[in-house]
């Protein structure tokens, strides 16, 4: 029987994604006349490589200031600086493209003004790579058509913008140490997770912190969850067990959660003692 309360594919897209595809390969065709490697022109505009391959792929929105950069370091003569006033009305209008049951969900985390994780059996979306992503949805049973994969490791890259946006959201995430370990994807792709969990871990507003597995008393044995601080509205929690998501919006049962959190941040690694066994686990790989 279908289960039409949570629908398997992503809502209706909202028009942006031709407009994204366009400047994208544009972007693309032009970064290579120039002979810039995406991490080469990445370094120029002041993004990684993995965000300007999706930029170029179309699943990441192009900011209007990478535009203008791009249109004096690339020769574009102006093409692109015609394209942001079109960009700016895309973005205004943009709306998520992830499953209806998702939707109230993704709409504070695009806008929160804090948000915080805790991940006991994979990296949590906003930090995975296409790859991981890839495999994560992949595996599921049951078994997803690869258009559908597809479409949803689009759209979960898509949600990292959130991590640059301004004004920039504080972000902070607590991995169990198992999921340093385990290797989803197989070791190249856990590899690549690692150097990325390295990569955004580096960023300003981001703080990584992993809770041993040798730890004593956990004081959360319920399963993972996110915590949201919307910029207008109280904080809210997000919980998902086995397909069933829950958004918990009473201030009693989120500062339960919040509560516990708090515990296990200051009973994780801090974040450079986290950086290390991250180093560590990959030089072990």
């Amino acid at each position: 029987m279908t289960d039409e309360r949570r629908p398997e594919t992503p809502a209706e897209a909202d028009g942006t994604t031709g407009l994204l595809t366009a400047l994208g390969k544009m972007m693309k065709l032009l970064r290579e006349r120039k002979g810039l490697t995406q991490k080469d022109f990445g370094q120029m505009v002041g993004y990684g490589p993995d965000a300007i391959s999706a930029m170029e792929r179309g699943v990441r929105t192009i900011r209007p200031e990478v535009l203008e950069k791009a249109d004096e370091l690339l020769d574009a003569g102006g093409l692109f600086l015609q394209a942001i006033p079109e960009l700016r009305e895309a973005m205004s209008r943009v709306r998520t493209r992830h499953p209806e049951w998702y939707r109230s969900y993704a709409a504070l985390e695009a806008e929160a003004a804090e948000l915080h994780f805790y991940a006991n059996q994979g990296v949590p979306g906003l930090l995975q790579t296409r790859d991981y992503a890839w495999a994560v949805f992949s595996r599921r049973r049951p078994l997803l058509d690869e258009e559908t994969i597809e479409r949803r490791v689009t759209d979960r890259l898509a949600r990292q913008q959130v991590l640059d946006r301004r004004p920039t959201p504080v972000v902070g995430y607590v991995l169990e140490e198992v999921v340093l370990d385990r290797r989803i994807g197989g070791r190249p792709v856990q590899r690549a997770q690692l150097e990325q969990l390295l990569r955004l871990g580096n960023l300003r507003n981001v703080e990584i912190q992993v809770m041993p597995t040798s730890i004593v008393g956990h004081p959360n044995m319920d399963g993972a969850f996110n915590l949201l601080t919307p910029m207008k509205h109280p904080q809210v929690a997000y919980t998902e067990v086995q397909g069933y998501p829950r958004l918990i919006t009473d201030l009693l049962e989120v500062r339960k959660i919040a509560d516990r959190y708090g515990t296990m941040r200051a009973m994780a690694l801090p974040p450079a003692e986290s950086r290390e066994l991250i180093e560590k686990k990959l030089e072990e790989l």
